[in-house]
């Protein structure tokens, strides 16, 4: 199948640069799910394909690219709200220890449906770990929950699939849940799982890093171990809070010491960071996730990003989970980021609107590893899409079209969401055959963990 794009604004490759990265009038052709052909103005003479489409001046940009999500939270948006990090968790992850894998399916689809019809198209996706959660004490945990079976977190990664999202499947060792051969064993399996998908959609497989709440002595070397013997990334949530600072600081030694940085570890949030661990952090290799509508909802703080740019350090943006974003929409989360960095520094160059889009885009592609295949419209990768029209509603003349593209639009202006070519979702609209019933079953959630004697 073929589909010829035509009078497209166009903005292929997110540069971060000011008068780069987009064309106000041109094409794209795609073959079979790939981007076969893109450039200004009209097609080249004779070229056809099996649908052709006038945006009539449409934007048409990359989806966009999380690289921080936990897609099971969908169904459990507006807990902890009057509470940080911790507290927040014992609400949310406190209500899905009371469910079934089979419903934590059901919400993780429902998640991957909510991205898509915000113009999301990858994810890297944190699946609740097999070990239940249990509070922090004193930014501690004795990691002595129960352990849930491995169907628990391969419905979690069946939803993603079934959702037709594509996604980097990150997954918790739970490294205090057995043997160090039970460890490996249970998360081989988990790997082997994700990796029999189509790989087309299942990107690749990642470690949740655990370090941060794990009291186990080694759990950064078996980390490490374990990205070297499976060829697996790993992207740790690490100074995300501003509890228990010096506690969370001090596991630092432990992923420098394990060799991990040096094989690309991503931090997650990474705010409450010291000169000292930014710069070896980037002297090593590692690089961070950057969730601004979380950090915010959470009262975490801002993390130091214009910084930790300025030194070279690789940046993706993330929407985290919808339980604290609430409202999964890419060009809020933007915006968020460029007013929190602007209000910090207090200069308006701290964050431009290029190099936001450019982040929530390519920059989370290149953190996740999969940016030869997402995160911008170029000859060979996969044809992820977004159409958006800056007329409905009508925002006015477009002074400025890629700043006007992040700072004034809204998911009232997208218009259609393709991944591979393919339309998966039409003003809010899912084409999805499981839409309704996966609606449906989310809905059924409060009553029914209420049956389970969940007080939720």
């Amino acid at each position: 199948m073929s589909l010829l794009l035509t009078s497209a604004r166009l903005i292929p490759i997110p540069t971060g640069s000011t008068g780069t990265g987009y064309i106000d009038r041109g094409w794209m052709l795609v073959t079979d799910g790939v981007i076969a052909g893109i450039g200004p103005g009209d097609p080249p003479p004779g070229m056809t394909a099996d649908e052709t489409l006038d945006v009539d001046g449409a934007f048409v940009a990359p989806g966009f690219v999380s690289s921080h999500s936990h897609l099971f939270t969908s169904g459990l948006r507006g807990l902890g709200v009057a509470d940080t990090l911790y507290g927040w968790c014992d609400s949310m992850l406190g209500t899905t220890a009371h469910m079934t894998a089979e419903q934590m399916y059901w919400s993780t689809l429902h998640g991957g449906l909510d991205f898509l019809s915000n113009g999301v198209t990858t994810a890297y996706n944190f699946t609740d770990p097999l070990q239940a959660w249990e509070p922090m004490v004193d930014g501690k945990r004795t990691g002595s929950a129960g352990l849930r079976g491995l169907e628990y977190h391969e419905r979690q990664a069946d939803g993603c699939l079934d959702a037709g999202l594509r996604f980097v499947d990150a997954i918790g060792m739970d490294v205090t849940a057995g043997s160090l051969e039970e460890v490996d064993d249970r998360f081989a399996a988990e790997v082997a799982h994700t990796r029999s998908m189509d790989p087309d959609l299942a990107l690749g497989c990642s470690i949740m890093g655990q370090v941060q709440w794990s009291p186990h002595p080694d759990a950064a070397e078996i980390e490490a171990a374990t990205m070297r013997r499976l060829g697996v990334t790993n992207q740790a949530h690490f100074l995300e809070s501003p509890e228990a600072v010096e506690h969370q600081r001090s596991k630092f030694a432990l992923y420098r010491d394990s060799g991990a940085l040096e094989m690309g570890l991503v931090f997650g949030h990474f705010i409450q960071t010291t000169p000292e661990i930014i710069d070896e952090s980037i002297a090593r290799g590692a690089a961070m996730s950057w969730q601004p509508a979380s950090n915010g909802r959470l009262a975490s703080g801002v993390a130091l990003v214009p910084e930790m740019l300025e030194k070279g350090m690789r940046v993706g943006v993330g929407l985290d989970d919808q339980a604290c974003t609430d409202v999964s929409d890419p060009w809020q989360n933007m915006r968020i980021g460029i007013y929190a960095q602007r209000a910090r520094t207090m200069d308006p160059l701290s964050m431009l609107p290029e190099q936001m889009l450019r982040l929530h885009t390519l920059g989370a592609a290149e953190i996740m590893g999969v940016s030869d295949r997402v995160g911008s419209l170029e000859v060979g990768k996969f044809a992820d899409f977004v159409i958006v029209d800056p007329r409905s509603p009508d925002i006015g003349p477009l002074w400025h079209p890629v700043r006007t593209y992040v700072l004034s639009m809204t998911t009232r202006n997208l218009t259609r969401v393709y991944v591979g070519g393919r339309l998966v979702n039409e003003r809010g609209a899912s084409t999805n055959p499981l839409a309704e019933e996966t609606s449906a079953r989310v809905h059924e959630l409060p009553v029914q963990l209420e049956h389970r004697g969940y007080p939720h």
